[in-house]
């Protein structure tokens, strides 16, 4: 079995813990940014309202900035306002009021789950993080935490990538942070320090100081209101004390939050030695031909022709110009005749290869691809008759594409 981590990982300090909290809280009262959804969930007396309300605004932060986030909270929350909005409106609509904040399944995913809890649950959210968990699709452990101690006052506690750069470096835990083990270590952490006076404004206050002061790379040390906690800061103020063992140094090797004996403390990286983490896979390429079709509407005005992608996968229900992936490392004429091909079973007619106009590449990265679109126009004269068989397609006007669920990358197009 391996070693259990040393105390001096653990927050074992009854005395330490209260300290930490009552300093942390103070800073937040303080500090804290005016966001809408910390607003709605301090303001609003109903329940479930409020767990709706902490919900939406939790999803949409997942893999998303807060600054990008608010504009499109606001308008969610104006649109639909309580789960028995969001449940009567349809996966269309959440698709266009999505476009544009990326992982587009989080927003079906929290429609889903939000006819559930009206269908099955008679309309109220589950209470607890356990029951939130297990009930709603598309809430995991981060998220049932937040809205059960943010919206209904249970204490528990959260673990996100702010906390779990915090934690890291206020026990310096150098083990890889996306293990399984440290991860679960975290979690035990995070669970004994949450104040259950106000679980909810403690993990929040957690995930702020994570969020604007000890943030990635230059951390604000300097305004840290837990620093004198902080094993990483005080390792960098009075360095590496010879007598006394350190914290990289604890189990002689065998310490599972330990950083791996090849990775030793660099003086010159200070706090951010922490967390460390495992190199990422690069994102896999592909290349896509995306061919933008326009035809003269009956007003005069340019037309262009939209597809929707399938219900699953990469972008599903989302709205794009027809497109082809491309095998990699095809001469330019072999992709133009792939894409005519491609376009003649939408048409129902021959397409010549010499008709498309490449235009230019759009590069776009998602977390785990980096696509290159290789974007080809095509005027046509005349109406074209398109195959009801295949995708949902229609045609429209420029305003009328932007205002349409389609991904970042099809604007860029």
């Amino acid at each position: 079995a391996p070693a259990p981590p040393p105390a001096r990982h653990l927050f074992s300090d009854p005395a330490e813990v209260e300290a930490l909290r009552r300093n942390l809280l103070a800073w937040y009262d303080r500090c804290k940014r005016d966001l809408p959804w910390r607003a709605l969930a301090a303001t609003e007396p109903d329940a479930d309202r409020r767990g709706y309300a902490v919900w939406v605004s939790e999803i949409m932060l997942q893999q998303t900035q807060v600054a990008t986030v608010i504009d499109y909270y606001n308008r969610w929350m104006q649109k639909w306002p309580t789960l028995q909005a969001l449940a009567q409106a349809s996966l269309e609509e959440v698709n266009e009021l999505w476009a544009g904040l990326g992982y587009y399944s989080r927003g079906k995913r929290l429609q889903e789950a939000a006819r559930k809890v009206v269908s099955e649950l008679a309309g109220q959210m589950p209470r607890t993080a356990e029951d939130l968990q297990e009930l709603l699709p598309g809430v995991g452990r981060y998220t049932a935490g937040a809205i059960a101690s943010i919206s209904y006052g249970q204490a528990t506690g959260v673990v996100d990538g702010n906390v779990i750069r915090v934690l890291c470096r206020l026990r310096c835990i150098g083990a890889d942070s996306s293990s399984p083990a440290v991860i679960d270590r975290l979690w035990d952490m995070a669970n004994v320090l949450v104040d259950s006076s106000r679980p909810g404004d403690f993990n929040q206050a957690l995930m702020e100081l994570g969020a604007t002061v000890c943030v990635p790379k230059a951390p604000l040390c300097g305004e840290c209101p837990v620093k004198q906690h902080c094993q990483a800061w005080r390792r960098k103020l009075f360095g590496k004390p010879p007598s006394v063992p350190d914290v990289e140094d604890c189990g002689v090797g065998d310490c599972p939050l330990c950083p791996p004996a090849t990775e030793p403390w660099d003086s010159s990286l200070g706090v951010t030695n922490f967390p460390r983490k495992a190199a990422k896979k690069p994102p896999r390429a592909m290349r896509t031909a995306t061919c933008v079709l326009e035809r003269r509407g009956c007003h005069g005005a340019p037309e262009y022709l939209i597809v929707q992608r399938p219900r699953s996968g990469l972008l599903a229900g989302l709205w794009e110009f027809p497109s082809l992936p491309l095998a990699q490392n095809l001469q330019e004429e072999k992709e133009r005749e792939e894409l005519a091909d491609h376009l003649q079973a939408w048409m129902g007619r021959p397409v010549a290869a010499k008709s498309l106009k490449f235009v230019t590449e759009v590069i776009h990265i998602f977390s785990h691809i980096h696509q290159t679109y290789v974007v080809y126009s095509m005027h046509l004269d005349g109406d074209v008759t398109l195959d009801p068989a295949l995708s949902p397609s229609r045609w429209v006007t420029e305003d009328e594409f932007h205002a349409s669920a389609v991904s970042t990358a099809m604007k860029k197009v």
